[in-house]
């Protein structure tokens, strides 16, 4: 076995940092080894690896740690060169990459913000104000108008959006809150469904399910902490 093949991935199965990182290795046909951290009873592991954040993602290659999960893509883009290209190559595509991919990373956390926020209402129109300039953003992607990716490769960008909006179905069950409006975010939602399709991304977006379980007792919690 090759230096290359040793690579573990400590996550936790409903982050979206941690899928950025998942889906970035899958799509690279990288063999990695997950190990599922438990984040209420941080690993040696964690402490070792992250000592400054104590966080996941933490990718472990040839037994040095890389963390954050855009400085992790990128590492892996420029370390496994054999596999689809994240990241474009030109300069200027690339700054462009990078820019939308702090924007949607901006967006999704607004929209985290919600399930938290005392004021769910402001929260919400602050979400869907950042998300109506990333929907007219991304057209710049798709000049066409169409998002399909039957004829490319995945890319940064597509991993980011999907991780960011491929759960919005769950999240809405559970917090009875309309994310992907088909009125207003017709590019964005046709894209995020269109990656939903690929067996990849089945095999790697969390169980609805289980999602919605999880994020009810969140809800649950954050409602309790918020009761005067």
């Amino acid at each position: 076995m090759g230096e290359e093949n040793k690579v573990t991935l400590h996550g936790m199965w409903l982050s979206p940092y941690v899928k950025r990182v998942e889906l970035a290795l899958k799509v690279k046909g990288i063999p990695f080894e997950y190990i599922e951290e438990d984040l209420s009873n941080k690993s040696p592991l964690i402490l070792k690896y992250n000592p400054i954040h104590k966080k996941v993602p933490i990718l472990v290659h040839n037994g040095k740690p890389v963390n954050e999960s855009f400085v992790i893509v990128e590492y892996i883009d420029e370390t496994w060169k054999n596999g689809p290209q994240l990241l474009p190559e030109d300069p200027y595509e690339r700054s462009k990459v990078r820019f939308w991919a702090a924007y949607i990373q901006q967006v999704m956390e607004c929209m985290l913000n919600i399930f938290t926020a005392e004021d769910q209402k402001k929260a919400c129109k602050e979400f869907h104000q950042k998300f109506s300039v990333l929907e007219d953003g991304m057209k710049t992607f798709f000049p066409g108008g169409n998002p399909k990716i039957e004829n490319r490769n995945i890319g940064l960008v597509d991993i980011w959006i999907v991780v960011a909006f491929g759960m919005c179905k769950a999240q809405e069950e559970a917090f009875g809150v309309n994310f992907l409006d088909p009125e207003k975010a017709p590019l964005i939602l046709s894209w995020v469904n269109s990656l939903l399709e690929l067996p990849l991304l089945k095999e790697t977006v969390p169980n609805h399910d289980k999602a919605v379980s999880f994020l009810r007792v969140l809800k649950e919690r954050s409602t309790n902490g918020q009761a005067h």
